[in-house]
């Protein structure tokens, strides 16, 4: 039996509406789990982001968040944000963040929110999606090589694309 049957609320999937008070604290408590979680770096969310991170998203232009819900309760949350192709000439949406909270992992729910990702994508003339995903965060690697995703390769014999930050804070 699928484990999506065993929770006691059927799940749903919807687009944010970040100007929504329940989805923007939905955000915001995934966020804050992800953040303390070892693949997210094992910190707090700064006070500064907690408090300002949906008014912000509600200026990027293009932006879109999925979440995951159990009845009332979030369980899942993907974070996209526009970006841009120069190779292709077109956008690309850029998944900035994912997580299925501890208790309902395993269930294709990061599957699911994909696909919706993947559609309005496609509903919005993208070329690709992105994401960035740790070398050690197995179970991540796993379920976005199973959606499609692989590392990024223009030229075999260059290697992989490699994903690098320089700090400004």
């Amino acid at each position: 039996m699928n484990n999506i049957e065993n929770t006691a609320f059927p799940l749903k999937f919807i687009i944010a509406d970040y100007y929504n008070k329940a989805h923007a604290a939905a955000i915001i408590a995934l966020m804050k789990e992800y953040a303390l979680d070892t693949m997210g770096g094992g910190e707090a969310l700064s006070s500064y982001a907690e408090q300002n991170m949906v008014a912000k998203l509600q200026h990027i232009q293009g932006a879109f968040s999925v979440l995951a819900l159990s009845g009332d309760l979030p369980v899942g949350l993907v974070n996209c944000i526009p970006g841009f192709s120069t190779f292709y000439c077109k956008p690309l949406v850029n998944i900035h963040d994912l997580i299925v909270t501890k208790a309902f992992r395993g269930q294709n729910i990061a599957h699911e929110m994909l696909s919706i990702v993947e559609k309005k994508a496609v509903e919005k003339g993208c070329c690709k999606l992105t994401l960035e995903v740790l070398e050690g965060n197995l179970a991540a690697r796993s379920a976005y090589q199973k959606f499609g995703f692989s590392g990024y390769v223009l030229n075999p014999e260059m290697g992989a694309a490699l994903f690098w930050d320089k700090s400004l804070i």
